[in-house]
């Protein structure tokens, strides 16, 4: 498609959406109707065995049907046959389309892949240089058996260091540590539920703000894919989650003539799909976002990639088969169905914006991912400048290089219901030493 036709096509899809916010200021929107059950019921409920029949109708009547929804028609590929996850989602990131899905909605364990919203929640409260000295207090309640990124006691790590343990380790010391420096993990439970709320991933409960496993305990594939969406607006959120390696401080100790040094060591990102592995190649135009493993959820996971223009988000949530890395496998398969089904089929649903995004305004949004107050959750591009080229951690982990063209500012001329229902991503190019 040429430049012209390019600029034509966004000018109509900002005319669009312009005239969609208004029809719904007017009328309730289908796309996001009261969770079944209620939220009340949900918040209580712990995963259940089999899909129930009715589950949360958020995004469409559709999503809330147990099995497989997808709409196949002349030109659009059959989905892969072994597929095995008991939940996943196909999604573009950008309009928030659902091209398919199976059991969209049903609340199972989420594991790690919970640190998504864990990272929307805190990340704007705290900038990257700010040091915390860790203190025993820090790390109580960690749990037996956790992923960690070896934080110890009285020594001090900056903001961006946790950050790093938090996405390439899963670090549940990193995580503890800043839900300490964020008054606590009871406080940064109940904002990150009321956070989920705001985002209208209604089928999410968090008691542990690490995903480690704990009874009442939920989200869905639904939400996780909303907790990706909102995340992938902050500018650090996409560094830390498409980091492939990075250096980590030590233990300070004493060298041989007695003197204090603190040395480093080298962690990779545990994401297959971006790292690579024995048995998964490096996925094309990956960018993260998030993986998880634990008894009760199994493996889940959700990655972005951007090919070709486009950018699809897919969560896959513990797949039946046994087999090593089996929930990338699946992944990239589902990725691999997208992009060749992307502008053929219809979708099944939506995801759906915040509550409070018609009410957002773009003027004065940034794309820091740092202080900032609510209004960070839906920044990403609605400040209108042009976002960095490449961020680097200095240590041989690199995040990914942003770009924002002219073109894609224009979309901000339909204001904030436009920046939150259609979020347009910056090209997401992966980088690595």
């Amino acid at each position: 498609m040429s430049a012209p036709q390019k600029t034509a096509r966004r000018a109509l899809l900002v005319t669009s959406a312009a005239l969609t916010s208004f029809a719904l200021a007017a009328a309730p929107a289908f796309a996001a109707p009261s969770p079944k059950p209620s939220a009340s019921a949900s918040s209580s409920a712990s995963p259940s065995a089999t899909p129930p029949a009715k589950m949360s109708t958020v995004g469409g009547a559709r999503l809330g049907q147990p099995g497989t929804q997808v709409n196949l028609a002349s030109g659009v590929p059959v989905l892969p046959k072994d597929i095995s996850a008991r939940s996943w989602i196909v999604a573009d990131a950008e309009s928030g389309e659902v091209l398919a899905a199976h059991n969209a909605h049903w609340r199972l364990a989420p594991a790690s892949t919970l640190k998504m919203l864990f990272a929307d929640t805190l990340l704007p409260k705290f900038p990257s240089t700010t040091e915390h000295k860790v203190v025993p207090a820090d790390l109580t309640g960690v749990g037996a058996g956790s992923s960690m990124v070896g934080i110890k006691e009285d020594e001090t790590y900056t903001v961006h260091d946790l950050w790093l343990g938090v996405f390439l380790r899963s670090g549940n010391d990193a995580v503890h540590v800043l839900s300490a420096m964020n008054g606590g993990v009871k406080n940064t439970v109940a904002e990150m539920n009321e956070h989920a709320e705001e985002l209208q991933a209604l089928d999410t409960n968090v008691v542990s703000p690490d995903g480690y496993d704990a009874p009442r305990q939920v989200s869905s594939a639904y939400d996780l894919t909303l907790f990706a969406r909102s995340g992938l607006q902050k500018k650090d959120f996409r560094e830390y989650s498409s980091t492939v390696t990075a250096k980590f401080p030590g233990e300070t100790k004493k060298n041989k003539k007695g003197k204090k040094v603190r040395g480093s060591f080298e962690i990779q990102n545990t994401n297959r799909l971006l790292s690579g592995d024995s048995d998964v190649d490096v996925y094309p135009g990956i960018a993260g976002v998030k993986n998880g493993n634990t008894t009760n959820a199994g493996a889940t996971f959700t990655g972005v990639v951007e090919q070709g223009g486009k950018v699809l988000l897919v969560t896959v949530m513990n797949p039946e088969k046994d087999e090593h890395n089996e929930v990338y496998k699946e992944t990239a398969k589902l990725f691999d169905w997208g992009f060749k089904a992307a502008g053929k089929v219809e979708p099944v649903g939506e995801l759906v914006p915040p509550k409070g995004a018609e009410a957002r305004a773009p003027a004065g949004a940034n794309d820091s991912g740092q202080a900032g107050g609510a209004s960070a959750s839906a920044s990403g591009p609605a400040s209108g400048k042009p976002m960095a080229a490449a961020v680097e951690d200095g240590s041989g982990g690199i995040g990914i290089a942003l770009a924002i063209t002219g073109g894609v500012l224009v979309l901000l001329a339909a204001g904030a219901f436009l920046v939150n229902r259609r979020w347009p991503l910056p090209d997401l190019v992966r980088r690595r030493h």
